[in-house]
């Protein structure tokens, strides 16, 4: 089997902190997600997670204007990494020393300002084809606020920009020095100022600040000043003020008008500005945002998306589309305001994902997690489709019916509910006749019965799909049942696993319900039935794998795994790594599709792959690198431990003026365990609670700290021969095209992405070799053709030849319809819209031009029909 499994993409986790970023035409989106980056395309309606990591969670993400394709992200302590979302590569990497509460990049692209505490820096872009050495070189540093700065604007030149402070001022600086200009000062806020903006002509700036005041900044002479009024005798002075290019640094600024946007009890949190529009939009604290038009400041729209502060807030490039999100909900929004609707609405899980499921056609994954939901994900298109919030409890397995598309969960408020994925709604609920909580779940190969394990009992519940009555109550076990499963390959025998240290096989479906009990050195966690139902494994609380035989109960051998599982030390462990190892163990534990491999992962950063025959350890895949997960590091930095204890534990309060009086306040009840504020702080541990093995061999998923990984032995790319090829120029495609190999020249047309060049080829191709030619065209190029034959089939190209153009499309389908039915709702979907367009504008020109022509065709049927009969007359 291989193991040669890649990180390809990230889902349960939409948006967690920092801004959120437009890119390309406005239709791609930018979302970090903890110490990643998520690239959304709003057009395609498919996402992607970038495969890199930052040391600590990300905080600003900036997109260059001339290549959306080129992104910077910082993180918290200010480490940077400059990558190409495009070829999904790493560039460059950088520490800015401090963390950066801003990062924008220049009109042209060329230079890169980053706040930095007190101070602007203004660095050089790297060459992105040249490799350097030290690819940042610092080009200027700027002083004159007395706190930390907060926002960066660039003028529409590049000659200067704005930076906002904490010290309720604004500044204007050039990029490099100009004659005459001293940097000037906005002051007149009673609070942090957040945002300033140029206006499109840049005769006009806006300042936000916290306290909800909107200042408009204007100059107060419309002409320019002269020699005397400046008392600048420089010559290079006055050719300077004389620029129209330096207007914005010449001119006496001061304010025109005083805005409030009067929201009682709320501050602002976040800010944009659309510039060719002049719309601003604000998002405040109590989830609401409002839409102003400047610079007669009238609200134009609000509406309240969250039930929390609105975190982050931009607007594209059209000025259509809002993206917003909310940090505490974990929530990410795209709402085209004009129309009023939501163009993208997710929403990962409130608190930890603990257990995942795949559908058979390995498309589909179930998470259920603590805020008692159900959400199924699309694993090519990584959006989550449906969410199910039946139950009042965290979420304790999940499981897919092997035939039909039902879905079943348990949970541990004492149900087991029954999901129809065609109506998407909940069809059967399944109690006990007493309260218990429900741990474990199975369901048996036809669907028929599905069987829960409790916590508190010690007992298992058998129920009937059908009917939803208990069938049976299996008791035996003497501990929490912590995992069954039914036999797959259907001989009706049930295997379940208990902290009373044993593996009990049931004869569910017999008349005497015998039972047999395997002994373990540990307390059971986890149990895997082999796909071929000849073989157990069972993950134990001592950190080993033990096999045993179903048929016979016979032990088959035992594998040490406490070595493996060890992960890196926590913040408040006082021994070290390699001691530490004893308490590791495996929670989750599944077999690969063929049976070779076994699968785990627990409470550890590590998720392991063992070959069952060579009991030996294929691959080790590391989780996540963020250093505020516990368990990431195998060494602690003994400088970071004080005499008040770690200092990764004690509450940094450094920026507690940011936090809301609401945000203070501790509004939990008394014993609650979440939102005490009295506590000390705590990390979240780098785990994985879940892991399971694609049905289809091809990738794994794992229900982890950072949300729910995918790792797949393909990630998406094909292998094109004609990348291979020097000599790929238009007239080589225009030979091979002449010369009667269509194939060759279709796709170095294509690669070469040349419009009228790829017309000329398509238009080229022989109607009796377009079927072969779509047989033997990659996947990888299938949508492209699709494109350009809804572009010529569409009436406003002018092509004469329909029949041909139908004759592609009917090729295509049948060569690739079914993967073309797979993707149709991600990758395809515009590709197909566009072709059903095409095709429903044809069919009624063509209507149109059978009804225009009935009368003429008429007349000339009955004028025939008449000279016919006269003929036959004069004959007679």
């Amino acid at each position: 089997m291989k193991s040669s499994f890649e990180f390809a993409n990230l889902c349960g986790t939409v948006y967690q902190q920092g801004n959120v970023q437009f890119g390309g035409n406005g239709d791609t989106l930018y979302s970090p997600v903890g110490n990643r980056l998520a690239v959304f395309d709003l057009v395609r309606n498919v996402s992607f997670t970038m495969p890199f990591e930052t040391r600590k969670p990300i905080m600003r993400v900036a997109v260059s204007p001339k290549n959306s394709h080129l992104v910077l992200v910082a993180d918290e302590d200010g480490h940077a990494l400059l990558m190409n979302t495009a070829r999904r590569s790493l560039l460059a990497h950088m520490s800015f020393k401090l963390p950066a509460r801003d990062i924008q990049f220049s009109p042209d692209g060329r230079f890169l300002a980053v706040t930095h505490g007190t101070q602007v820096q203004v660095w050089r872009t790297p060459n992105v084809f040249v490799r350097e050495f030290a690819p940042f070189v610092l080009h200027r540093t700027y002083v004159g606020h007395s706190d930390d700065v907060v926002s960066i604007t660039w003028s529409k030149n590049g000659r200067f920009f704005l930076s906002t402070s904490k010290d309720m001022t604004a500044r204007l600086f050039s990029l490099d020095p100009v004659p005459g200009f001293r940097p000037k000062t906005f002051t007149g806020h009673r609070d942090a100022v957040l945002q300033a903006y140029f206006s499109l002509d840049e005769r006009t700036i806006y300042t936000v600040s916290r306290d909800g005041a909107c200042l408009t900044w204007g100059n107060k002479d419309s002409q320019e000043l002269t020699q005397e009024e400046t008392g600048d005798t420089d010559t290079g002075a006055i050719e300077a003020s004389n620029d129209p290019q330096n207007h914005v640094a010449f001119a006496r600024w001061g304010v025109m008008q005083r805005n409030y946007f009067h929201q009682a009890n709320t501050q602002v949190v976040c800010a944009a500005f659309h510039a060719p529009t002049s719309r601003l939009v604000v998002g405040f604290t109590n989830g609401l945002f409002s839409l102003w038009d400047m610079p007669d400041f009238q609200s134009i729209h609000a509406l309240s998306i969250s039930q929390d502060k609105i975190s982050s807030v931009a607007i594209n490039e059209s000025g259509e589309w809002l993206a917003f999100g909310a940090q505490r909900l974990g929530q990410l929004l795209v709402w085209e305001w004009a129309s009023e609707s939501y163009v993208l609405k997710q929403q990962g899980h409130f608190f930890d994902m603990n257990t995942l499921a795949y559908a058979q056609d390995g498309q589909t994954v179930v998470t259920g997690g603590d805020d008692g939901k159900v959400k199924l994900w699309n694993t090519v298109s990584g959006f989550c489709t449906v969410t199910f919030s039946e139950h009042s409890a965290p979420i304790s397995q999940v499981e897919f019916a092997k035939q039909g598309q039902v879905l079943f969960s348990a949970s541990l408020d004492g149900t087991v509910r029954a999901y129809d994925l065609v109506r998407y709604r909940n069809f059967r609920t399944f109690t006990s006749p007493n309260p218990v909580q429900f741990v474990s779940l199975a369901v048996e190969p036809s669907g028929e019965v599905v069987c829960a394990g409790s916590s508190d009992v010690f007992e298992t519940y058998m129920w009937s799909v059908q009917t939803g009555k208990l069938l049976d109550i299996l008791a035996g076990h003497e501990g929490p049942v912590t995992s069954i499963q039914f036999d797959p390959a259907g001989s009706g025998l049930m295997a379940s696993t208990s902290w009373d240290r044993t593996v009990r096989l049931w004869e569910v479906f017999k008349r005497s319900g015998a039972t047999e009990a395997m002994q373990l050195n540990a307390e059971g966690l986890a149990l895997a039935y082999r796909p071929d139902g000849h073989e157990i494994c069972v993950a134990s609380l001592d950190g080993h794998l033990s096999f045993f035989d179903p048929q016979n109960g016979a032990s088959r051998g035992v594998l040490d795994c406490r070595r493996d599982i060890s992960g890196g030390r926590s913040v408040n462990d006082k021994v070290a790594r390699r001691n530490n190892a004893a308490g590791a163990a495996f929670t989750s534990v599944c077999y690969s599709a063929d049976g070779s491999c076994v699968l785990a992962g627990g409470n550890a950063n590590y998720v392991c792959l063992y070959d069952v025959r060579e009991r030996v350890l294929l691959k080790r895949w590391k989780l996540s690198k963020n250093l505020l997960l516990d368990g990431t590091q195998d060494r602690l930095d003994s400088r970071q431990v004080t005499d008040a204890g770690n200092v990764a534990l004690i509450n940094d309060l450094s920026d507690e003026d940011e936090l809301t009086l609401a945000e203070r306040q501790d509004r939990s009840l008394p014993g609650a365990q979440r939102g005490d504020l009295s506590k000390r702080s705590t990390r979240p541990l780098a785990r994985a609670k879940c892991i399971r093995f694609s049905p289809t061999g091809q990738s794994w998923a794992a229900a982890s700290t950072s949300g729910l990984l995918l790792y797949a032995l393909d990630t998406g790319s094909t292998f094109d021969p004609t990348d291979l090829d020097m000599e790929l120029t238009p007239q080589s495609v225009r030979s091979a095209s002449l010369a009667g190999d269509a194939l060759v020249a279709l796709l170095g047309a294509l690669r070469l992405s040349d419009p009228v060049l790829l017309v000329e080829v398509y238009e080229r191709v022989k109607y009796q070799e377009v079927p072969l030619i779509a047989r033997q065209l990659p996947q990888l190029y299938v949508a492209e053709v699709l494109k350009l034959v809804a572009a010529r089939l569409d009436p406003s190209s002018e092509s004469p030849h329909v029949e041909f153009h139908l004759h592609w499309l009917s090729s295509l389908f049948n060569a690739h319809g079914e993967k073309i039915r797979e993707l149709s709702h991600s990758s395809y979907a515009p590709v197909l819209r566009a072709a059903q367009m095409a095709l429903n504008e044809l069919r009624a020109n063509i209507k149109t031009v059978c009804d225009e022509n009935t009368a003429a065709m008429l007349y000339v049927y009955n004028g025939l029909t008449a000279r016919h009969d006269q003929q036959i007359q004069d004959t007679l």
